[in-house]
Formats: C-alpha cells, sequence, structure tokens
C-alpha cells in the first residue's frame, strides 16, 4: 500500500465530480473504512493490511471477470490471501449496487468495516453462500492491524451516513414524472423510457453515472404470501427496519423474490421427515427437485404447505429488499433538472403464476405520476466520455444496454463535440425494437451521430449480433482505433460482453496483423489505457 507522509488525507481529488462537501464526506468515509492505521493511503483496497494479508486490489485479480463461473475464480484465488479470496466471491461486475466495487467490499468485510453479507445484488445467494463459506474458514478473529473497535469490549462506531442522494444509505426523494413504451406492436418485450424529476433532490450527475432506486413489491404478491401465512395484513411488527404493518413490511423492506437459505432453514423446523430434508437440502444449496432456480418467497410456502411460521420470524427470516442500479439515459447538459432511465419490464410465467421483476414493473406499470420515488445517484467507476472532446468513440449497446450511450450522444451534441461517434445497437426485430429510432435518425442528420450499426437477431432466417456487425466492419473499426477511439459496452456481462471483446481480437488479428497472442494483448492495452469500458449487468 502506498504511503504519504504529508498531511492532510485527501482521497478525493479536487478534480473529481463532487461538490466540495461531498468530496469531504467521501474522503472521510474512505479513511475511517481503511483506519487510523493505514492513514495516508490514497486509495481503498490496495497493498497490504498493516501486519496483515494484502488487500483485494482490482489490478491483481486473475478472477475479476464477471463471465467466469465462480468455482473458477474461487480456483484462481486458491493460494491468495483472505480478502482476496472475498473478492473472487462477488460477482465482479464493479456495478457499485453494493455500496463499493468488488475489492472494497471485500476489503470492508475483512476489516470489519461491513457486517452485511449479502449485498452483493447480481452475485446472489451464490456469492452470499461462498461468503458465509469463506468467513466460516477464516474464523471470527480481526485482523491483525484492523481496527480495535472489532474487539468484543469497544464500542462500535455508527456507520457514517453519506451526503443526502450520493449513498443507498441516504437516498433523496425525487418524483416520478413520465413514462414512454419504447417498442412498437409486435414486440416481444415490454421496454420502457422513465422521466424522473431530481429538484430538490441536491444529485448531480454525469453521463455514465447509474441512478440507484428503492422499489416496492407488487401488492398482490404481498397479498399473497400474506394468505398464504394465513396472518393479518394489519398486525403491526417492529423489526431492524422499523415497526410497520405486515403488508408495509412486505410491500417495502423485504424481498419476495428468489427464496432465501434462512427461510427453507425455518421452514425445515416447521417439517419433518422427508420435506424437512427437502427444506434442509435447500438451505444448504442443494436442488433436489430441480426446482431451486424457480422458488421465489411464495413459491417456498407453496413447497411447503404445512409449515407457517409466525409472521415476525418469517420476515426475520427474509432478506431486505435492496435497491436497483440503472444506466442513466440522459445528459445534464440536455435535460436539466431530470434524468431519464431505460427499462425492460420483467414478466413471465411459470407453472401457471405470473412472475414479475420488482423494479423493472415498479417503474413500468405500478408509480403513478408525481409519485415520490426514493432515489440515490451511483457513481461511475471508470466508465464515461473521454476528456478530450475530439476523441473518436466507439459504443456497443444492444437491447437497454444503449441507455448510457444515448446519454453520451446527447452530452456530445450538447457541447458540440467535434469528435466522431459509432453507435452499434442491436435488438430481435427492426420493426418493433428499434429504440429511440427517430432521436438517432435525427442525431446522424445533425452529423452528431457518424456511423450507426444495426443488428436485428429475428429479422431473416440467420441471427445478426452486434459483434457479428463489428466484424463485418473491422477494416473501418481498426482505422477508428488507430485514430485513438475509445471502446464502450454496456450490457449482459456473461455472453455479449464477451463475445464483443472476442470481436475486437478478431478485428486487431484480421485487419491489425496481429498474432493471437498480440491481438490478446492489443484488448488489454486498450483497457489498461483505459480506452475500452464496460458498463455490464
Amino acid at each position: 500500500m502506498t504511503q504519504h507522509v504529508a498531511p492532510p488525507l485527501v482521497l478525493i481529488p479536487e478534480s473529481a465530480p463532487f461538490n466540495t462537501d461531498q468530496r469531504a464526506w467521501l474522503s472521510g468515509y474512505f479513511a475511517a473504512l481503511l483506519g487510523p492505521a493505514v492513514e495516508g493511503a490514497t486509495a481503498l483496497g490496495a497493498g497490504e493490511a498493516p501486519g496483515g494479508p494484502a488487500l483485494a486490489d482490482n489490478g491483481d485479480a486473475p478472477w475479476h471477470d464477471p463471465s467466469m463461473p465462480l468455482d473458477d475464480r474461487m480456483s484462481l484465488a486458491k493460494d491468495r490471501s483472505e480478502p482476496q479470496k472475498l473478492m473472487a466471491a462477488m460477482a465482479q461486475q464493479d456495478c457499485g449496487q453494493c455500496g463499493y466495487n468488488c475489492a472494497d467490499y471485500a476489503n470492508a468485510l475483512f476489516l470489519k468495516k461491513e457486517e452485511r453479507l449479502n449485498l452483493c445484488q447480481p452475485g446472489g445467494k451464490e456469492t452470499l453462500r461462498m461468503l458465509k463459506k469463506l468467513e466460516a474458514e477464516f474464523g471470527t478473529a480481526a485482523p491483525a492491524g484492523a481496527a480495535s473497535a472489532a474487539s468484543d469490549d469497544a464500542p462500535k462506531a455508527e456507520a457514517p451516513v453519506g451526503p443526502y442522494g450520493l449513498c443507498r444509505e441516504n437516498p433523496a426523494e425525487a418524483v416520478f414524472l413520465s413514462r414512454r413504451r419504447l417498442n412498437a406492436p409486435g414486440g416481444e418485450k415490454e421496454t420502457w423510457h422513465i422521466e424522473i424529476d431530481l429538484a430538490g433532490t441536491g444529485i448531480d450527475y454525469v453521463v455514465g453515472d447509474s441512478l440507484g432506486l428503492f422499489p416496492a413489491n407488487a401488492p398482490a404478491l404481498a397479498d399473497a404470501v400474506i394468505a398464504e401465512l394465513g396472518a393479518r395484513p394489519e398486525r403491526v411488527i417492529a423489526t431492524k427496519l422499523g415497526e410497520k404493518t405486515l403488508r408495509e413490511h412486505l410491500l417495502t423492506n423485504y424481498s419476495l423474490g428468489s427464496a432465501p437459505d434462512g427461510l427453507f432453514q425455518l421452514l425445515s423446523l416447521l417439517t419433518s421427515g422427508a420435506q424437512r430434508k427437502k427444506a434442509q437440502a435447500l438451505s444448504a444449496g442443494e436442488d433436489p427437485d430441480g426446482d431451486s432456480a424457480w422458488l421465489d418467497v411464495l413459491g417456498a410456502l407453496h413447497k411447503f404447505p404445512g409449515a407457517r411460521p409466525d409472521a415476525e420470524v418469517f420476515l426475520e427470516a427474509l432478506d431486505e429488499l435492496q435497491p436497483r442500479l440503472y444506466s442513466i439515459s440522459s445528459s445534464p447538459k440536455a435535460d436539466p433538472g431530470r434524468v431519464s432511465l431505460t427499462v425492460d419490464a420483467v414478466r413471465y410465467s411459470h407453472r401457471s403464476r405470473l412472475r414479475l421483476g420488482v423494479a423493472s414493473t415498479h417503474l413500468g406499470e405500478r408509480l403513478s405520476e408525481t409519485a415520490k420515488v426514493k432515489v440515490y445517484l451511483q457513481k461511475a467507476h471508470g466508465f464515461g466520455l473521454p476528456e478530450n472532446p475530439e476523441t473518436p468513440v466507439v459504443m456497443v449497446g444492444p437491447g437497454t444496454g444503449i441507455a448510457p450511450f444515448r446519454a453520451f450522444l446527447r452530452e456530445r451534441a450538447a457541447i458540440k463535440a467535434p469528435g466522431k461517434n459509432w453507435l452499434f445497437f442491436g435488438h430481435q426485430r427492426q420493426a418493433s425494437d428499434f429504440f429511440y429510432r427517430d432521436e438517432l435518425q435525427g442525431l446522424k442528420d445533425q452529423g452528431v451521430l457518424t456511423r450507426l450499426s444495426l443488428a436485428w437477431s429475428r429479422d431473416g432466417g440467420e441471427k445478426t449480433y452486434v459483434q457479428d456487425r463489428m466484424r463485418e466492419n473491422g477494416r473501418e473499426l481498426w482505422r477508428w482505433f488507430e485514430e485513438g477511439a475509445h471502446f464502450y459496452v454496456c450490457g449482459d456481462a456473461k455472453r455479449m460482453a464477451k463475445d464483443v471483446e472476442r470481436a475486437i481480437i478478431d478485428v486487431a488479428a484480421t485487419h491489425g496483423g496481429k498474432n493471437p497472442d498480440e491481438a490478446v494483448a492489443y484488448l488489454a492495452a486498450l483497457k489498461k489505457a483505459n480506452r475500452y469500458q464496460a458498463d455490464v449487468y
């Protein structure tokens, strides 16, 4: 860990996109997180804890790949330090949904500055189970060099609460303005353009940032859970999240999605015989009936009809309802005072039950105009436009991955940036799924959007994806790279982003004359130079 001798400690430079109060709070927060023994450090997650093992650091993390299976990540980290193993258990998306990036979350857990193991939303149960396993392996002793407050006899400091609207612990109250359907008739998807008024929130974003949003569960689902429990919805229950009625808790405080291990543990205590063994197996991450992936909270109650816990104990077994992050699709220079999102509403049927995405249908159908919604700003981790407005930009964003690139283009238009812009966009069908068609065509007519390459996977007999268009236009794409273009990708981390990376390697080999090793190294060099940036989920 790099040490500095010159006080005062400043972790957030003046050039960062925060006001004075925000910079002061963030510097203090990270200093507190690192502890007094590491005062002077320039960043959280680098080097070693004093007297202890190496902390997690993105610069030396071969498992830092969201497409890599968890077992493979843990295998790569098997001989590494405890903090690095914790990092390998994360989803590797650096999405910020937990309030950290992956390395910082791991270090905070190791240094006993964070107790919650269930914050990695993309990792879900898989990450939570691995973190619990690692915690058991490491033991409960505080690591050497960690703040002495970890001692049982020392008073625990209250977690700092950041500026209003800047962190998940202190969300702002914004106003929902409108929704507009982006799909034309005939489309299989349901995608919405969402507008939210930021007046009074103090939120000051830049393109590339994301908006955290606290959703509410569907009332019909909460009511079905209450009915299955045989409980009274108006019963007032005090939990660590406050004193509310059972129905209010289930609407806003607790997740009714994937059934947590703790719920199956509770149900195992209320059953016997084969049902008890089945519940125990599910709580241990096993899948005795091949249906665990589909078991939400209501599904778990249906599966064990004889087990009906008391409502208070039931709430204790549930996970907290976590906020959701959405890439911002507007520019503060083009859309002052408001923010827009591009959201796929998730709906599907399974075994005669309609299943709904929580936040997506909250935004897509349940919020009424002028309704209040709790939001916070999640600053981007290394995802934003180049400082030089003359730098060419290549953007790959199929489906809702277009969101940050709509923001980029609106920003470049507003500041009259002279740099060239190339967008690769794709979806299922051109007739129904060409999001922002008129707007993109207008930007093209104005000369803001230099090139627009489209890929439609359900038009015609052969499926065409954005990576196919990249290869087809490989000669010109390589010319842009040679001119210093910055490359961006937004969308699915498991498949699409990796396919795009392979396409870049192919372009470097075919049109750049690189051998296989050199082509791979070329992509790595783009990443190291921050000329390749990803916003994946």
